[in-house]
């Protein structure tokens, strides 16, 4: 008997644009299910942009049964204001998206490289090329925010396909 597909929702938070990609895995098979952007105007007051994103990302989970929340770390910046703002959009899409039950995987940007195009200095152009290679996607996805919610989402489907295949064989087990 194989185990029920897993929905992994992949985040790319951002204000302006946060990058979504979901995916369905069953054994070692990754299908793409849907990728965009949600966005919010620039001349709308912060708390407004942070419920639009929270509404968006509650309606994503509303057409999907998302079993895993795959995000990435923050990353260190020198500008204070957005890294603030950014944090704050990625706290929001985290409460939209985790409730109980819900796995939640956090990667760092070499990470996602590593795994996804094998080496941790990948460019953006070769990520959305193996991002659709690997998805069987007819074109690279055009927004650079819906190709790393999809990088990031790849990520974690890999890893849980490592830690199934490393659990059959009783390494890590005790």
């Amino acid at each position: 008997m194989s185990d029920p597909p897993r929905v992994i929702l992949g985040l790319d938070p951002g204000i302006a644009r946060l990058g979504f990609g979901l995916l369905q895995v069953q054994g070692d098979q990754i299908r793409h299910l849907e990728h965009g952007c949600l966005e919010t105007r620039s001349t709308a007051l912060v708390p407004d942009r942070l419920r639009t994103l929270y509404d968006g990302v509650r309606e994503l989970r509303s057409r999907y049964v998302v079993t895993d929340v795959a995000m990435e770390l923050l990353f260190h910046t020198r500008n204070v204001s957005t890294a603030i703002v950014v944090g704050q959009a990625r706290g929001v899409a985290m409460l939209a998206a985790v409730d109980a039950g819900i796995a939640l995987g956090e990667y760092t940007p070499t990470q996602v490289k590593q795994v996804v195009a094998g080496f941790g200095g990948a460019g953006k152009r070769q990520m959305q090329e193996t991002i659709a290679l690997l998805l069987h996607l007819p074109a690279p996805p055009a927004s650079d925010d819906a190709a790393d919610a999809l990088a990031i989402a790849l990520c974690h489907a890999q890893q849980l396909q490592l830690r199934q295949l490393l659990a059959a064989a009783g390494v890590g087990s005790r």
